[in-house]
């Protein structure tokens, strides 16, 4: 029984797309940081899938406890413990705190789902700042979400959800144009490699560091 584990509607109704979409490119991966595993539901999935991956959960130490319970209730050998993992702006932008075991083995790929609309800008920036402390060389970054194009929503649907976030968490909280992270993903030296059309007028970006 999962009534007592916390859920994602929208996470259940997502995570094979999302899966199908990765099938190639997490093929030849071993260890995967999951940054923002929210309810831990994702992570549960695709541990299960790929069981040749280690799946690292992280998040807000608030969200931890959730997604340990999904841990403990999928019993996964491959599925690590969720750690706290945080973007922060000071003492200087980044990622905090650096997981210890990414300094000896950096992680394939780095996976986050539905976080840079709810961060403020500022954090997004500062989440990409943390990223080549974390990926192994040719590692891949894939962020999934709504995103508009040259500063435009893509959907009607998307425009009325930029409004709930708005009102839900505050104007710092907005769908992010995807050229505008593309610069990010640039400039800390990640080649781009997909857009992947998603339902629900979703998308999934990948990057290869190079």
């Amino acid at each position: 029984m999962t009534a007592h584990l916390p859920h994602s509607p929208s996470c259940e109704r997502n995570r094979l797309p999302i899966a199908q979409a990765l099938d190639p490119h997490v093929a030849a991966a071993r260890r995967v940081l999951e940054i923002g595993s929210g309810t831990g539901e994702h992570a549960v999935f695709f541990a299960q899938r790929w069981p040749w991956l280690q799946w690292q959960p992280s998040d807000h130490p608030d969200h931890l406890s959730g997604i340990d319970a999904w841990r403990m209730h999928a019993r996964l050998p491959n599925l690590l413990a969720p750690i706290p993992l945080q973007a922060v702006l000071e003492p200087v932008p980044g990622l905090s705190p650096l997981p210890g075991e990414a300094r000896a083995a950096p992680y394939d790929v780095v996976f986050t789902a539905n976080t840079l609309h709810i961060m403020s800008w500022p954090h997004v920036e500062a989440l990409f700042a943390g990223l080549p402390a974390l990926l192994a060389p040719e590692a891949l970054l894939v962020v999934y979400g709504p995103f508009k194009r040259d500063g435009r929503h893509t959907s009607e649907s998307n425009v009325a959800f930029d409004g709930w976030l708005a009102h839900q968490y505050g104007p710092q909280s907005a769908v992010r144009d995807r050229e505008a992270v593309q610069a990010l993903a640039t400039a800390r030296g990640l080649r781009f490699v997909e857009d992947i059309a998603m339902p629900a007028n979703n998308r999934l970006l990948v990057w290869r560091r190079v």
